[in-house]
């Protein structure tokens, strides 16, 4: 499945779930039912997954995690905050360059109509 077709899948679920529980509710419900609704699809979830980093060949433990990775191919960001953060967008974007991934999609469910409220980033991944 191409990382387009797993977007759709993606934002169709979260749209789904937007629908039955609109706004208000904290990120831990939002994430676990997005992860359900996508095992329902039957994609491929890791929740959490941990990102180490490595800085000319010095091995950091970071405890940083992802919150959604989709199919090995699809970074999820899940929000759950009134305001928006600028620094979410940043945040993606390194975790996409830190895994080699090339796509990711922010999503705050804290918004009137969800479409306003998904951002998807692009990682271009070239070489340096």
């Amino acid at each position: 499945m191409h990382e387009n077709e797993i977007s759709s899948e993606i934002i169709g679920g979260a749209i789904e779930i937007h629908r039955h529980f609109g706004p208000g509710l904290e990120k831990p419900i939002y994430q676990a039912t997005l992860t359900h609704e996508l095992r329902l699809r039957q994609l491929t979830i890791v929740q959490h997954l941990s990102v180490d980093l490595d800085y000319k060949g010095l091995h950091i433990p970071s405890g940083h995690s992802i919150d959604l990775l989709v199919n090995d191919k699809v970074i999820v960001m899940v929000q759950a905050r009134e305001i928006p953060l600028p620094v979410w967008r940043a945040i993606l974007l390194s975790n996409l360059k830190l895994t080699g991934k090339r796509l990711g999609l922010l999503i705050n469910f804290t918004v009137p109509t969800l479409k306003d409220g998904i951002t998807r980033i692009v990682n271009n991944l070239t070489d340096e």
